[in-house]
């Protein structure tokens, strides 16, 4: 399979599904930001981690996938449930390499500089992500 990249997409977007997914970031940003002032930076780091724009974004590919097919005369709720699905599917392998990142930044953030550190687990996610990614391809992972 050849990785590839359809920017026509962006121009389909409304301005109004971009701004859905930044304030739904923003939002989760400040909910772990008062949930770690009150239970502590552990619990708050939980917050951190919910994919408050998988959640945007997978509800957007459900409705663009299913009007796209609209156009062309189908029904397309069934496609437009599998793109969104594939979409998270992807989701899930980042979120393994996001685990990595975060465990290698939580042990090693003590002993090293945060630069260091941080570029390191950024590596690490990219790998694991793409690793499982390659795999997954390969149906070994299903």
């Amino acid at each position: 399979m050849i990785v590839s990249m359809d920017l026509s997409s962006l121009r389909r977007t409304r301005w109004y599904e971009w701004a859905l997914r930044y304030v739904l970031g923003g939002l989760v940003t400040v909910v772990a930001g008062l949930m770690a002032r009150f239970f502590g930076p552990v619990f708050g780091g939980l917050f951190l981690a919910f994919p408050a724009i998988m959640c945007a974004t997978a509800t957007l590919i459900e409705k663009h996938e299913r009007q796209k097919k609209q156009r062309a005369g189908f029904d397309g709720r069934a496609r437009g449930r599998k793109a969104a699905g594939l979409d998270t599917a992807g989701a899930v392998l980042g979120c393994v390499g996001l685990g990595a990142f975060a465990l290698l930044t939580w042990k090693q953030l003590d002993h090293h500089s945060p630069a260091r550190v941080l570029a390191a687990s950024a590596l690490l996610w990219l790998l694991v992500s793409i690793t499982l990614w390659w795999i997954q391809k390969r149906h070994i992972l299903g």
